[in-house]
């Protein structure tokens, strides 16, 4: 169940409207994992964007995967995709990219079955919690449902992580989480960065 030695146990989602400038000390804070998750940059600047946060965070052996854009992925030179479920098929872009880190998002069992049968490396599993990050997500779906899901792929918990909730996360199973607001969204990012790497641990 091992994706590569030192898989991230804490990906910190980046946009264009994030501080870029604070990734190298989160990155030296222990944040081992990126996520470029920009939705409406046209192509070039979301290769751009990606080739920032490389650059900013490479240094520090972390690793960045790119939301929906394997081609993105691939130009940038990232480490990875994290694949939706109305995204390019996990199967085509292992077949399309057999170095890659392919993640998919899951919300039960069978689903996180289905992603490794297909080449998943990864689940994203959520929400687990009630998140504001995102319009339209549907109910949350609890540390009870990642319990039952966990043992197929390293699951990353998301949606709703706080530093408390991410100890109840890996409790349950998770190997990790993803977190938006419990980073971006604090007085100190640094600060709750560095509550976030010792929850996790």
């Amino acid at each position: 169940m091992t994706v590569f030695p030192g898989f991230p146990r804490l990906f910190c989602l980046v946009s264009e409207t994030d501080d870029l400038s604070l990734l190298p000390a989160l990155a030296e804070a222990g944040v081992d994992g990126f996520q470029v998750r920009a939705k409406g940059l046209p192509t070039r600047e979301l290769v751009a964007l990606t080739r920032a946060v490389l650059a900013a965070v490479g240094p520090y052996d972390a690793r960045v995967i790119v939301n929906d854009r394997l081609d993105v992925a691939l130009a940038a030179g990232a480490h990875g995709v994290h694949l939706g479920a109305d995204d390019l098929a996990v199967a085509d872009a292992r077949r399309l990219a057999p170095r890659l880190v392919v993640g998919a998002t899951c919300r039960s069992r069978s689903a996180v079955i289905t992603a490794a049968q297909a080449g998943a490396d990864y689940a994203g599993f959520g929400p687990l919690f009630e998140s504001s990050s995102k319009a339209g997500l549907p109910e949350p779906l609890g540390v009870a449902a990642l319990a039952e899901a966990a043992g197929v792929l390293p699951l990353l918990a998301i949606g709703g992580l706080t530093a408390a909730t991410t100890v109840e996360a890996r409790a349950a199973g998770a190997h990790g989480v993803a977190v938006i607001g419990a980073i971006w969204r604090q007085p100190d990012p640094l600060a709750a960065a560095k509550e976030l790497v010792t929850a996790v641990a």
